[in-house]
């Protein structure tokens, strides 16, 4: 890492940018040959200390001074990253500002994957780890001119570590003529190819001698030029490839559902191409979804990228399609602390259920994920409907579970159990919510605490059932329950705050109106 490249783009970046990148080190426990960020503070700044260690109220010169102090190529690197992505982000909303009436139909859809809710979330992808590259972005008047656009689409194996490995890379122009087509060798053992859902087998992969690092080269050179990338729920393939590009047009943000939830990129083809993508149980095809995405944004161009087009709405045979029965006889289980040993998950499910317990994915440092293989996909779902704890959705509309798995330090730990896909029910749901005005403020958390009585209710009832048993298995059962009691009773009352503070601002809102009038 060359260091004066390094200090020229310190010295070029925002104060609000050095902010944040020092914000990061603080998260990520980074040190500089000083030290960490306070402790730099105490050698650097003596008459202040680290009274005051948020970066935003200290000088530039402090941040530039802590930056320097980054003097290994590890800790170059992270720092180059971090400032490449935040410029890069900064440098595309200023963009997006000073363009607004000379905007492009490519930069239009570009500005409308930015804004989309989701983004910050979906797109606060880990630059700054080991591995990951940052792609350049132009200056204003050439980004500006330049509109071209390429689709990528990457499949994932399992690796026996528990981390994913990227094993196919498409990328398509917008002539959808092919401009990337590798099979790439994961280079460690593979757990799990997923052939149901990738389509890649281990003598599909034999002899496959790109490596992972060729193709971030390759991809890099793809996009060297302020190159639009094109995807669907595009954030997946960034991290496969682990690189950060800012210019993205995600077609899972730009079409919008009656529903509220990302649409399927089957369901996209259908609604506003016309074809089916793929049959019910046929593996994906790396190559038919890049360019599948690129059509897309053709279309959304080409019929005016404000206008609305309306979706199909999806039914539950749609919406699983490229879910095999297989499949459905497990259950994700996500989010979950790395304190926790997988042998523990067993203790979610009752004895009388036989099940594998089989690593999903592992986000370093983070946590991990795991698939609970069950015998059917009856038993799965009925192991499902016994869990106790809180439902919810996936951002596809997934059913899954918020439930507390109790740890032999006597705490307990939040994990959500998800199914592999809808349930039969969920389009009925869909139509009779979109009917209801969802312009009240107060209807969610009104809804969500009848759900709460209801659900204490049905923990009393099954409280009563486990007094008649004189165990001491059952009585430990009876414990938990009523403390679960306990936890949605300060949850109502909770929301009932929350509730009454909402009808006060809307009373007060009514007469600010009034009084205006």
């Amino acid at each position: 890492m060359d260091k004066n490249l390094l200090a020229n783009r310190v010295a070029a970046a925002s104060d609000k940018v050095l902010a944040e990148v020092v914000k990061l080190t603080q998260k990520q426990g980074k040190r500089g040959s000083q030290g960490s960020w306070k402790q730099f503070l105490n050698v650097y700044e003596k008459k202040f200390g680290s009274g005051f260690s948020d970066p935003a109220r200290r000088s530039r010169d402090s941040l530039v001074a802590f930056l320097q102090t980054f003097t290994d190529e590890d800790g170059l690197k992270f720092v180059d990253n971090v400032l490449r992505s935040l410029s890069n982000c900064e440098m595309l909303k200023e963009t997006m500002k000073e363009s607004l009436e000379n905007e492009s139909p490519e930069q239009r859809l570009v500005r409308s994957t930015l804004e989309h809710p989701l983004y910050l979330s979906k797109y606060a992808l880990p630059s700054y780890e080991k591995g990951w590259a940052v792609t350049k972005v132009r200056k204003k008047p050439k980004l500006l001119r330049c509109n071209k656009m390429l689709a990528v689409d990457c499949e994932m194996v399992l690796c026996k570590d528990g981390t994913d490995a990227l094993v196919r890379v498409c990328v398509v122009d917008a002539d959808l003529k092919v401009k990337l087509d590798e099979l790439v060798n994961p280079c460690k053992p593979v757990e799990d190819y997923r052939t149901e859902i990738t389509g890649v087998t281990a003598e599909v992969l034999d002899g496959a001698s790109c490596s992972f690092a060729d193709i971030q080269i390759s991809m890099k050179k793809l996009l060297s030029r302020g190159t639009i990338l094109v995807g669907h729920s595009l954030y997946n393939d960034l991290e496969a490839l682990k690189l950060d590009h800012a210019r993205v047009i995600d077609t899972s943000f730009i079409f919008k559902s009656s529903d509220g939830l990302s649409p399927s990129l089957n369901n996209l083809c259908k609604s506003v191409l016309g074809y089916e993508l793929r049959k019910a149980g046929d593996p994906h095809n790396c190559l038919d979804d890049a360019c599948a995405a690129m059509k897309l944004v053709l279309a959304k161009i080409e019929r005016g990228v404000d206008n609305y087009i309306p979706l199909i709405q999806s039914d539950v045979k749609d919406v699983s399609y490229n879910v095999p029965e297989i499949e459905m006889a497990k259950l994700l289980l996500h989010k979950i602390p790395v304190t926790v040993p997988p042998e523990k998950l067993r203790g979610l499910f009752p004895a009388n259920y036989t099940i594998e317990i089989k690593t999903h994915k592992v986000i370093k440092g983070v946590g991990y994920s795991v698939l609970a293989i069950f015998k059917n996909p009856e038993e799965a779902c009925q192991a499902f409907e016994n869990l106790i704890g809180s439902l919810e959705k996936d951002t596809s509309g997934r059913p899954q579970k918020l439930v507390a798995l109790k740890l032999d330090t006597g705490g307990s730990a939040g994990i959500r159990v998800r199914k592999m896909t809808h349930d039969s029910h969920v389009s009925q749901k869909k139509r009779s919510f979109e009917g209801e005005d969802s312009s009240d403020p107060k209807k969610p958390k009104i809804d969500q605490c009848e759900d709460h009585v209801k659900e204490i209710e049905r923990l009393k009832q099954e409280l009563k059932k486990q007094e008649l048993n004189q165990g001491d298995d059952h009585l430990k059962e009876i414990e938990r329950l009523k403390q679960e009691i306990k936890t949605k009773d300060f949850e109502i009352t909770a929301q009932d705050k929350i509730i009454t503070e909402l009808k006060r601002k809307l009373e007060e809102m009514k007469k600010k109106k009034n009084k205006e009038r």
